[in-house]
């Protein structure tokens, strides 16, 4: 499902128009991305966290030449799903 698809099942789902419905998606994405930004845990209770995850530097392989080269240390997001949607999931 894409964010298009996403916005039209919720918009239907919900009884909302389109519009209203991209203005939210786009509202909650944007605050989910500046708290992560600062480096803040965004926590939906039942759905999963989202939280930047530190990756230390490693060496890696170009598989085109086999040369090894370093790669640096990095800060990544990450969701973690909470245990309604995990129970869900395996239903």
């Amino acid at each position: 499902m894409n964010k298009a698809e996403l916005i039209t099942a919720v918009a239907e789902k919900a009884d909302l128009t389109k519009r209203d419905v991209e203005t939210v998606v786009s509202a909650i994405t944007e605050v989910i991305e500046e708290a992560l930004t600062r480096g803040e845990k965004v926590s939906l209770v039942g759905f999963g966290t989202f939280e930047v995850r530190d990756r230390a530097a490693r060496m890696g392989r170009n598989p085109q030449t086999k040369q090894e080269i370093k790669i640096p240390a990095t800060r990544v997001p990450a969701f973690r799903a909470g245990k309604s949607l995990k129970d869900r999931i395996h239903e």
